[in-house]
């Protein structure tokens, strides 16, 4: 069975930092393009980290420079510093096959085959 599962959320102060991991069972990520989505209450789920096959990146301005997306054959990583109130919401991991969805301007959350289930992290004093 191929899962993905997610560690490493919680609840940080303004400016803080967390690092989130999400390990895979049942595949390595190798040949994946992967990605970390969030979703906060009421808004739509939204792409802020992702790497494609070919290896390019993609981050929105709302994380650039403060979020960075890592990976080995088997984990993936969210680095995220600088962490604001705005960054509170629940954080998914996910894994696909295809490179389609994410783009230079864009990490569609309709790409992904494989999804983690999601990790609370709130950013409040």
């Amino acid at each position: 069975q191929l899962q993905l599962v997610e560690s490493g959320g919680g609840l940080v102060q303004p400016g803080g930092s967390l690092r989130l991991s999400c390990a895979a069972s049942g595949f390595t990520l190798d040949n994946y393009a992967i990605g970390w989505f969030r979703q906060a209450p009421g808004k739509e789920r939204e792409g802020v980290s992702c790497i494609a096959k070919d290896g390019n990146t993609y981050y929105p301005d709302s994380v650039k420079g403060r979020f960075t997306i890592s990976r080995d054959n088997a984990k993936m990583y969210l680095q995220m510093n600088s962490l604001k109130p705005e960054d509170t919401a629940v954080y998914y991991c996910a894994a696909a096959r295809q490179s389609w969805f994410i783009t230079n301007s864009y990490c569609s959350p309709y790409g992904p085959d494989y999804w983690g289930q999601g990790t609370q992290v709130t950013v409040s004093s």
